[in-house]
């Protein structure tokens, strides 16, 4: 029996995916006018950060609108490349499960986040070809980075293929999340040695061993802290815990903590295929909350000793987005899990990675042999001539 796999919804998300970075490609090329293919790819990698921060937040709503499943097939809509022309399968899934998975809203939702997706993906192949290009003439231009970031970015496409294939697996749908931050991170090493950093950034090239440690400490905490928030999210454990800052009114409630991180299972189910109890719920959620203590200690611990050596913004900036997240936190658990403080507590931890890795590129400039470079881009260019 003859097999074959159509790939016409894959070519449609494609090209949508190259009409939408047209945008940014057509912004940088025209903001840029004159300047050199390097600065164009400064401005193209702070663009590209930019749009996959929001993307970090879209993903976020997409998942907290339960839009995951919105389109129940990937990488199109039932076949189609927009919910338009998948609209008779909607409005029959809707009409059978008028608040279920799929309906109208959540398969738009879901499907921007796929086109964005997508040309984010576009952009960084620009960036890595025009990189790499580049290189040729300026052996002094990263390549490196934006070609691990290509990587990186096509190991996010598929965790999100799996994320719908395989129904809303909390596990993948964490490393999803876990991939979307690191993705962040690579991205702002990236502008920083393309040389698009910000004064605050700049500074952060003075930092001692002492403090470099520090910051790779909690950024280290920072995603464990992710990760645990993640799996709360995925889990629907988030009102586990309606009270604060106890739960369930007792500071040691009910928890199971072998069955609340059983990694590999269904959503919902453990492995046996019985149903997820509800004190493993509270252990989900309780052990997030506890280790938030800790992770705001550390920001307190590591903002003043950057105070103290006179990084005073640096500090404050922390000190700021542990506040952030703190206050989000709250009111997730106290008004039963806003959109807008679940969001914005995504955010707050996409914001605080993307501030770390900068300052930690900062602290680390890249190594380059400047005569050894200019004999190489020399040479190369009197072979070509």
């Amino acid at each position: 029996m003859e097999t074959w796999t159509d790939w016409t919804p894959v070519f449609r998300l494609m090209i949508l995916g190259l009409l939408i970075a047209a945008g940014p490609l057509a912004w940088v090329w025209l903001r840029a006018r004159g300047a050199s293919t390097r600065q164009r790819l400064r401005l193209l990698s702070a663009l590209t950060l930019f749009l996959t921060f929001d993307l970090v937040l879209f993903g976020a709503f997409t998942r907290l609108t339960d839009s995951g499943l919105g389109c129940p097939d990937w990488p199109g809509c039932y076949g189609a490349a927009s919910p338009i022309g998948a609209h008779a399968d909607i409005a029959a899934a809707q009409a059978a499960m008028p608040t279920g998975p799929v309906t109208f809203s959540k398969a738009w939702i879901e499907m921007i986040h796929r086109y964005l997706a997508t040309s984010v993906g576009v952009l960084i192949l620009v960036m890595a070809v025009a990189s790499l290009i580049e290189r040729r003439r300026d052996p002094t231009v990263p390549a490196l980075w934006p070609w691990v970031s290509l990587v990186w970015v096509c190991l996010q496409g598929a965790f999100g293929a799996l994320t719908v294939t395989m129904k809303l697996f909390p596990a993948i749908v964490t490393l999803h999340l876990m991939g979307g931050l690191a993705l962040l991170a690579l991205l702002r090493l990236q502008t920083v040695r393309f040389g698009q950093a910000d004064a605050l950034t700049q500074q952060a090239g003075a930092l001692g061993p002492g403090l470099r440690r520090a910051l790779w400490g909690l950024l280290a905490l920072v995603a464990l802290q992710v990760a645990l928030g993640g799996w709360v999210s995925t889990n629907y454990a988030v009102l586990a815990c309606r009270d604060f800052p106890t739960c369930q009114g007792s500071w040691w409630p009910e928890m199971d903590f072998a069955r609340g991180f059983e990694l590999w299972r269904p959503l919902g189910e453990l492995r046996s295929g019985d149903a997820l109890p509800f004190a493993a719920l509270t252990a989900i959620h309780y052990v997030h909350r506890l280790f938030a203590y800790g992770v705001l200690a550390a920001l307190l611990g590591v903002g003043w000793a950057l105070h103290r050596a006179g990084l005073t913004r640096h500090a404050a900036w922390l000190w700021g987005l542990g506040a952030w997240q703190l206050l989000t936190g709250l009111s997730n658990v106290v008004l039963e899990w806003p959109l807008v403080a679940a969001v914005a507590h995504t955010g707050g931890a996409a914001l605080l990675v993307t501030l770390l890795s900068g300052w930690l590129a900062a602290a680390y400039p890249a190594r380059t042999k400047p005569a050894a470079a200019r004999m190489t881009a020399s040479a190369w260019q009197e072979g070509r001539a």
